[in-house]
């Protein structure tokens, strides 16, 4: 993308949730860089105005909690009332704590409450986006994940609500289409930490060399193949899954 086109941008609006940190600020540099006006939305809201302020112009933040309704709905009508239109959302905002909490010790409100983020939260922001993204042929990327497929110990309510979200995507690609697509990005192992904490705990050889690629995933795997999916050479894909793993799940592996 030019510079010129960065500074006189693409005339489009994205919406990313969970954009504060890792893989959402990734994809809200990714699309800001290639033109897009971009909403970040995040429920840190000190770091989300941070970060929104440091990306200049072509970002602009909205704190919420993507499960309540209310705070979608109101988000949205703010969006169209300050740009009037919508081409894009980027379902991202989730609780991420696989391998923590065993199976016997989960409450039945931290399972609530990862649904209610990590899947209801999409339905929600597809529900209210809905009406203004057909008006303009606009898309959906969901985030997933690969432990949809695969799991480690005390995964039980991530591993349920990734992958309810790609039934949910398929479900929305038939029930939008054709005037709105919807995928999903199923990231493996990125490494999304801030510079700081990369540069304090690095990772090692081993890391990298297990991947078939040769090395862990970047947030930038992850927002090139978002914003491919959102922009018209995308347009014959929809209510398909992406799985950005370097491999991973596609390895044989035995202990010796």
């Amino acid at each position: 993308m030019s510079d010129l086109a960065t500074i006189i941008g693409n005339g489009k609006v994205a919406l990313v949730t969970g954009a504060a940190r890792g893989i959402g600020l990734g994809i809200c540099a990714w699309l800001i860089a290639e033109g897009w006006q971009v909403v970040l939305v995040d429920q840190d809201r000190e770091r989300g105005s941070k970060v929104a302020e440091a990306l200049g112009d072509k970002a602009w933040f909205i704190g919420l909690d993507v499960s309540q309704e209310s705070q979608v709905a109101q988000a949205v009508a703010e969006v169209l009332g300050q740009f009037g239109r919508l081409d894009a959302v980027v379902c991202n905002a989730a609780i991420a704590r696989p391998g923590v909490t065993p199976l016997e010790s989960l409450t039945l409100n931290e399972w609530n409450r990862t649904l209610a983020v990590n899947l209801s939260g999409p339905m929600l922001l597809a529900k209210h986006c809905a009406p203004y993204l057909r008006a303009h042929q606009g898309s959906i990327v969901n985030i997933a994940s690969t432990r949809a497929h695969q799991s480690e110990r005390s995964s039980e309510a991530y591993a349920a609500s990734k992958g309810g979200l790609l039934a949910l995507t398929h479900a929305l690609a038939v029930s939008l289409g054709p005037e709105i697509r919807v995928n999903a990005v199923s990231p493996g192992w990125i490494d999304a930490r801030d510079p700081s904490e990369r540069a304090a705990v690095p990772l090692t050889e081993l890391d990298h060399d297990q991947h078939p690629v040769g090395r862990v995933g970047t947030v930038e795997d992850v927002a090139s193949l978002v914003s491919w999916l959102l922009g018209e050479n995308a347009g014959f894909v929809t209510g398909q899954e992406f799985v950005v793993d370097g491999g991973m799940t596609r390895k044989m592996i035995y202990l010796d």
